[in-house]
């Protein structure tokens, strides 16, 4: 297995229409090449089997990927927000006058000490522009406690299509395990009440018992989200992308698409990673665990053909003001989930407050009344 990618190939400054000679960009709906200009499509569309998905070996990137790796194969650029610390790649004929993630205007460019590790595939855009806005106009549609004057305004018209970066890591696991597991039983034992009356109730108690196991799992393109410019309980929100169908990367896939640049390294990435499998093995053994509960649960874990790759994913994103606030909607670029935030109504929360006061006080009177 490599510990590489494959060297770089000459970088392409855009992509010609063959009809006008304009940029072609690729347009989801067509899942192709098109011209914006005159709506050309190129003769092909990118070839897949131009390269290869690569897993790399985990341990051996750590201790230092080859320059080979990095660069993006195509002319960009790259500018950082003072406020939200996104990092955006932009063609270099593409003016930022405002950020993308958060709305500011705090932009400059960044020079990078070295040049960053290229994403070997992407998953490219299936969800078109259109029915990205209509997703989230409809979404928005069904909150209710959203101001009113939110529904009002033209929201959807600031959608943008983002590449998000992403690590994804594979490794088989093996654990053993001990803990203690319980088993609940009862006994009747009597008291008195508090009018006097002997009374007989069921006291739950637990009977300990050893117990060991061990399990085998593997874990196949567990995804950890590399950048800073999404809101991550959003990002969260739409997983999973499906990573089956990464397509090897070609610039031609980004081509006039706003792409952010990782600011989770590999390292933290792989910590990152290494910490939620240790959680779902710890799941996953106790739920091995014989009987009603148990405790002491010790779980000893070795990892083995740890792999890693660098992937885009991408995301319909809407970022608008409210108030004093920003807020995002984000939308997966291939399935279509929708996640969102939005500023809550307080004449609208006051409402459904009381509503519920009432029905707790309705019921309340009912049962004191049978």
């Amino acid at each position: 297995m490599s510990a590489a990618p494959p060297p770089e190939t000459a970088a392409l400054a855009k992509f010609a229409c063959p009809a006008c000679g304009a940029e072609a960009l690729w347009n989801p709906a067509k899942q192709a090449l098109v011209c914006p200009f005159c709506g050309t499509s190129s003769p092909a569309t990118l070839d897949a089997d131009t390269g290869k998905i690569v897993e790399h070996d985990l341990v051996a990137a750590l201790r230092g990927l080859s320059d080979d790796a990095r660069g993006w194969k195509a002319d960009k650029r790259c500018v950082k927000c003072q406020s939200c610390q996104a990092i955006s790649v932009l063609d270099p004929v593409r003016q930022a006058q405002l950020c993308e993630f958060c709305g500011s205007a705090q932009l400059v460019p960044y020079e990078q000490a070295k040049e960053s590790f290229r994403p070997e595939s992407v998953l490219p855009f299936k969800v078109s522009e259109d029915r990205a806005r209509d997703g989230i106009r409809a979404w928005y549609g069904k909150l209710w406690l959203a101001p009113n004057a939110l529904k009002r305004r033209a929201l959807t018209d600031t959608v943008k299509g983002v590449y998000v970066p992403y690590w994804t890591f594979d490794a088989q696991a093996e654990a053993t395990w001990t803990a203690e597991a319980g088993h609940y039983y009862y006994t009747t034992e009597s008291y008195t009440d508090g009018s006097g009356r002997v009374q007989a109730r069921q006291v739950q108690h637990v009977r300990w018992e050893p117990a060991a196991g061990q399990v085998s799992h593997f874990f196949d393109d567990d995804l950890v989200c590399a950048s800073v410019g999404v809101h991550p309980n959003l990002v969260r929100g739409v997983e999973p992308f499906p990573t089956k169908e990464l397509k090897p990367y070609d610039p031609g896939y980004v081509a006039g698409w706003l792409v952010e640049r990782y600011q989770i390294d590999l390292v933290a990435a792989a910590k990152a990673a290494r910490d939620a499998m240790d959680a779902q093995l710890r799941q996953l053994c106790a739920a091995q665990i014989a009987g009603d509960t148990y405790r002491n649960l010790q779980v000893r874990t070795s990892y083995s053909g740890q792999t890693f790759k660098h992937i885009l994913a991408p995301v319909w994103l809407l970022t608008y003001g409210y108030g004093a606030r920003a807020y995002q909607a984000l939308m997966n670029g291939v399935t279509g989930s929708i996640q969102g935030e939005y500023p809550k109504s307080w004449v609208k929360l006051s409402l459904l407050v009381i509503a519920i006061i009432v029905v707790a006080a309705v019921a309340i009177s009912f049962g004191s009344h049978r």
